[in-house]
């Protein structure tokens, strides 16, 4: 395993059909929709759960020798941990780094109760709590993830599966809402200087990229059935400090449909012409651009510029 040495980018497309693809809890948890644009935005938050997510699946949940451990994650019961109850998973700063591969991510807080910590200071044998009170930024930054297009937003109505009260003749009604269909793209950076401080190595990376694709791949829940994956880039850059940047705005649809009548994947063409120009344009300053993963039924105006 070697330490990150250089800076890159991360370009993410998935889709979405009759389903929500990040509900808000402040608003009766509708789809995220820009009020101006019609896009659907989906935040980085629910991006990292779904990274989460599959790497606890993958059996990275606790075990006491691996330096995969997830530290954003709930009991075995549902319920979230709190800051205290989390930290006797790790011994100092040194441990907290080694052991979650989240943090070497997206970075993390630990956040001891300060007067907890200076009483355990002065308890024979745990002074080592009085040192876990500190918190890193992570390399990995995503931006808020966007439809390439406006959706069409749906409410929908329906009985649940039991009556209100014993002896009630009538079910219970369900409201949900969902959008017929979306792309949405995802740009993230990673920032090699601050890999330096969480020790993220290129393993890590190799992790995130898998758990991008085949988490978003194993979204599965009622509300979330219907999430494909369709493409991931990666871009590594030789020149010190230096990215392109808005990988998505440089993307097109090509169709001959309406926005809100799209309806799967086959109704358009991505225009892939601008991030090409770009790309071939900066290709002295790329030390490598790969396509870690393509669906087979996006339709590209061109192949993506490989190196």
């Amino acid at each position: 395993m070697s330490q990150i040495q250089n800076r890159s980018e991360i370009l993410f497309l998935y889709d979405v059909k009759h389903c929500n693809p990040n509900g808000d809890p402040m608003d009766a948890n509708r789809p995220r929709i820009d009020e101006e644009t019609g896009k659907c935005l989906v935040t980085d938050v629910r991006l990292k759960r779904t990274i989460r997510d599959y790497l606890i699946e993958s059996g990275y949940n606790g075990q006491e020798d691996s330096n995969k451990d997830i530290f954003i994650r709930d009991k075995e019961n549902g319920l979230p941990y709190t800051g205290a109850e989390r930290s006797a998973a790790y011994k100092d700063q040194n441990d907290f780094l080694h052991k979650f591969i989240d943090v070497r991510l997206f970075g993390g807080v630990s956040a001891v109760n300060k007067a907890k910590a200076k009483k355990a200071s002065e308890d024979e044998g745990d002074e080592q709590d009085s040192k876990k009170t500190f918190n890193f930024t992570g390399p990995v930054q995503f931006g808020m993830g966007k439809s390439l297009h406006t959706v069409k937003a749906n409410f929908i109505k329906g009985t649940g599966a039991f009556a209100t009260k014993e002896g009630a003749g009538q079910k219970t009604f369900r409201e949900e809402y969902n959008i017929s269909y979306g792309m949405i793209a995802f740009h993230g950076v990673v920032n090699e200087n601050a890999a330096r401080h969480t020790k993220t190595t290129t393993e890590d990376i190799d992790l995130l990229l898998d758990a991008i694709w085949n988490g978003t791949k194993s979204l599965l829940t009622r509300s979330k059935k219907g999430h494909t994956p369709r493409l991931l880039l990666h871009i590594e850059y030789a020149q010190k400090g230096f990215f392109i940047g808005e990988l998505a705005e440089r993307l097109k649809m090509i169709t001959e449909k309406t926005d809100d009548s799209i309806e799967d994947v086959k109704d358009y063409v991505l225009d892939v012409s601008e991030l090409n120009a770009a790309l071939e344009k900066n290709a002295d300053k790329i030390l490598s651009c790969k396509v870690i993963a393509q669906d087979d039924r996006l339709q590209l105006s061109e192949p993506i510029f490989t190196k």
